[in-house]
This record gives structure tokens, sequence and C-alpha cells, in this order.
């Protein structure tokens, strides 16, 4: 039996797979915008999650925007911690995976002022109400780690819209549980267009296909939770997280997501890793039992990211040419902000 979820996420999965289409045939005409909150290290999860696909949309020759969200540390939290730190370790990521600054933008929401003034205008076209329904709003509430829920919180999906529409972004990598952020950014869009014509692109979903990896501990891959592999890790560390990572009882190793999540997931990173089949690698560790599995994953693992782990050493050398990788990546951000501004502006009426 077909459930209501189900059905209300067919019509994005169809529309994500003619967008794919569309992208082979004319990646020139999609203005992609993703990024992540500077919050910790990168990890693996991120890596087959997202960046990945990152590298494939800029190698595709669309035009790419990647933002560092340093002002949306704050949504969650009293205080942006070792910041700085957590930029760099960001933009040591990028360069290390594949991101090309001459193809893509990398920008911080800090240095670009014209971004965030356009919350202003877009926070008047949604109503508190919408904002309070968002079920992604609801949930970062219900697992905040403030004693009170700022403003800023509640306005966190106008100011994603204003991320992706500053850009004139038409289309944003995402998983189906930021769905209703993005239907905020398109209701923002065209709210504002039938108000003061057209100006902002609806952006379209495109959905990821790549599967969940689970962290060492078996429960979902986060930066806080301490059960990630980082992508800046060496090889000595990582073999030492996926020694100590969850398995079970079972000594024979078979792919079952659903009754082995712990296992499934550690097979899961092997075939990421080796570009094979889950079902092929766990047939072939077969009886060694969670010793054999995780030797099979620390050593396709560590084969993998190795020439990673040494771009991203290499980079690592030069922060003076990271530092002005974000510097450029900046500069063109504020031009194309500013002129985004311009147009909200004349378009409402405004002096300029």
């Amino acid at each position: 039996m077909t459930t209501t979820a189900e059905l209300s996420v067919s019509p994005a999965v169809r529309r994500s797979a003619e967008l794919e289409q569309q992208l082979a045939l004319d990646p020139g005409r999609f203005r992609v915008l993703t990024g992540d909150r500077p919050t910790g290290a990168l990890h693996l999860g991120h890596y087959f999650g997202t960046l990945h696909n990152r590298v494939r949309l800029q190698d595709l020759g669309v035009d790419v925007f990647v933002l560092i969200a340093d002002y949306q540390v704050l949504t969650d939290r009293d205080v942006a911690e070792r910041l700085t730190e957590h930029v760099e370790g960001l933009l040591l990521d990028y360069l290390a995976i594949g991101i090309d600054p001459a193809r893509t933008t990398v920008f911080n929401h800090s240095a670009v002022p014209a971004l965030n003034q356009l919350l202003l205008p877009f926070l008047s076209l949604v109503s508190v109400a919408e904002l309070g329904r968002n079920p992604t709003v609801k949930d970062e509430i219900a697992h905040s780690r403030q004693s009170a829920v700022s403003g800023l919180m509640y306005t966190y999906p106008v100011h994603q819209a204003a991320d992706i529409l500053f850009c004139k972004g038409n289309l944003v990598p995402v998983g189906q549980d930021q769905l209703p952020h993005l239907e905020i950014t398109r209701t923002v869009a065209r709210r504002f267009n039938e108000r003061y014509g057209d100006v902002f692109p609806e952006p379209d979903a495109l959905l990821s296909a790549a599967p969940l990896l689970l962290g060492t501990d078996a429960t979902k891959m986060s930066k806080s939770r301490g059960n990630s592999i980082a992508l800046g890790a060496d090889a000595d560390e990582t073999a030492r997280l996926i020694k100590g990572a969850t398995t079970d009882a079972d000594r024979h190793i078979t792919y079952d997501p659903e009754l082995r999540p712990g296992v499934s997931s550690l097979v899961l990173l092997a075939a990421l890793c080796l570009g094979r089949d889950p079902h092929e690698v766990a047939e072939e560790i077969g009886g060694s039992g969670a010793a054999g599995l995780k030797r099979t994953v620390t050593e396709a693992v560590n084969a993998a990211m190795a020439p990673i782990r040494a771009r991203r050493a290499e980079y690592a050398q030069d922060m003076g040419y990271v530092r002005d990788v974000l510097r450029a990546g900046n500069e063109r951000a504020n031009a194309v902000a500013e002129a985004t501004l311009t147009e909200v502006r004349e378009a409402m009426g405004m002096f300029s």
C-alpha cells in the first residue's frame, strides 16, 4: 500500500530524474547553490552524500556556488566556536576532493552583506505560522541545545531562501528531509514575483541518490556525536575508528540494512570506496566475521582516501593560497549579490 509520504515525495523524485536528463543535455543553463555550516570536520558521510556530487556537477559544466554558512552556525548554538579553524578546514576539504575555484564559487555568509539584506523583504512574504509549521524547523527546535529558541531559528528557512535566490540558483541538491525548506524558497520566489514582477526563478530540488552511511556506533553519522571518520583523518586514525565500530554477534557477514544496520553500513562504506555492489562485498567477506569485515573496510577506505589526504596535506602547506580561494569567491559572490539586490530594490520601487 502506498503511503501519503510516498505519494507526496514521488513527484519530486520524478522531477529530479527529469532534471538529471536535462543536466546531461544542457548543464550550462543550471546554477546550483549548496553548502555547509562550519561546525566541525567534514566526514565520509558528507563525501559520499554530497561532496562527490558537487564535483560531478562542476565537471558537467554547471555553475556551482558553495556556501560556507558561518552565520547559520548560530541557529542552534549560542556561539560560533573555533570558526576560523572550521572554515579553513572546509576549504581544505573542498580543494582536496576536487572543487576547482576556477569553476566553482566558494564564499561565506558574513562576507556578502547584500545577500543577507534580502532577508528583510523575504521575511515579509511568509507568515510566522508558515515558519512554525516547517517540519525541519520543528525538528531543529526539538533537538536544540539552546535554553530558548532564537528568532534566527525560525527565520532559518528564509535565510536559506536568500542563500539560494541571491545568485538566482535554479537547482538545489537536497535530501528528501530538506524538501520543506526548499518549498519555502519556492514560495518566497513565487510571492516576490507576483507582488513585484519576475526577478527570481523557482528552484528545483535535485534529490540525492546517495545511500545513507551510519556512524561507527550504528546511529546517524554526525560531526557532534563523535561517530564519524573525518576526511582529514590519517590512515592510523581511520583504522582505530573502524576497529571500534559497532557490529553484531552473527559471524557470517551479509548486507541487510534493516536487520543488521551496523554491519551493513560498514559493508556499504567498503563498497562505495571500491566502486562495487555491497551484496558482492558482503558475500566475499562471508564467514570472516567482524574482524574480516573491518579489515576490508579499513583497506578500502584508506586506499580510496589516500589521494584526497595527500592533496589536503599539500594545500595545508600553503594556507595563503587557500585563503585567496575564499577571498576570490567572496568577490564574485558580492558582485552577484549586489546586482540582485539592485534588481530587487528597483522592482520594489526603492531608492538604490
